[in-house]
């Protein structure tokens, strides 16, 4: 059984819809992450520093994306098998508030310090 105080239709269609702002997220920002090009002649030194640095920027930022997508997964996945809002770890319900703030926490507040 879900967590007893939570919508699961609109939890659900919470978290599709983050899902699919992170993969628009991603798709649009795919140049940011293509290869810096290191022409001498038409870039100076600082500039091509700055674009390794953007493009290292977005790299990590496609991280932190598709990690939450994974997160965004299993978090659909404990919604169908009737277990979110569970705590992985003591069982216990986890915090309607702290749900609602973030759907993707897996453990209760006790056993996430």
């Amino acid at each position: 059984m879900n967590h007893p105080d939570i919508d699961v239709q609109a939890m659900k269609t919470r978290l599709l819809t983050l899902r699919e702002t992170l993969l628009d997220e991603s798709a649009d920002s795919a140049g940011a992450r293509d290869t810096v090009t290191l022409d001498q002649t038409s870039v100076g030194r600082l500039s091509r520093m700055d674009a390794l640095q953007g493009q290292a920027m977005a790299k990590a930022e496609e991280q932190r994306r598709q990690l939450n997508v994974t997160r965004i997964a299993g978090a659909l996945q404990r919604l169908e098998q009737g277990v979110f809002g569970e705590c992985i770890e003591c069982g216990e319900w986890i915090n309607t508030k702290r749900l609602e703030s973030d759907p993707l926490v897996l453990k209760c507040i006790d056993c996430a310090e």
